[in-house]
């Protein structure tokens, strides 16, 4: 199983921006789908943006137009930059990892511990 490492998150103010950043322990990062889910307060986990092996991505609605989903295959990390940050995205963020791209929770196999995102109005 691929440990996965999340870093990033914080306390921020409505409007404003954060990077997180996912570090994979394995060497066949670069084959893998990675993605970003969240996990609000009192809610189901959701998805947020997968980006496949060759650099291609998808997005939930809500983060369309203010997040970006990236990645480094030499650094085995994906990165999630997030702007123009709403109280309604505070949430647990988890990064996780799949064999094909999905926008689906459950086709991912490993996850991290996740990040706490806050956004303050």
């Amino acid at each position: 199983q691929v440990q996965l490492t999340e870093s990033g998150g914080g306390l921020v103010q409505a409007g404003g921006s954060l990077r997180l950043s996912c570090v994979a322990s394995a060497r066949a990062f670069p084959n893998y789908a990675m993605a970003w889910f969240r996990q609000p307060p009192g809610k189901e986990r959701e998805f947020v943006a997968v980006i496949s092996p060759s650099g291609g991505t998808r997005y939930a609605d809500s983060a369309e137009g203010r997040f970006t989903i990236s990645r480094d295959n030499a650094k085995n990390t994906v990165y999630l930059q997030m702007n123009s940050l709403k109280v309604e995205d505070t949430a647990e963020y988890y990064c996780a990892e799949s064999a094909f791209v999905s926008l689906n929770a459950r086709d991912f196999r490993s996850w991290g511990q996740g990040t706490q995102v806050t956004v303050s109005s």
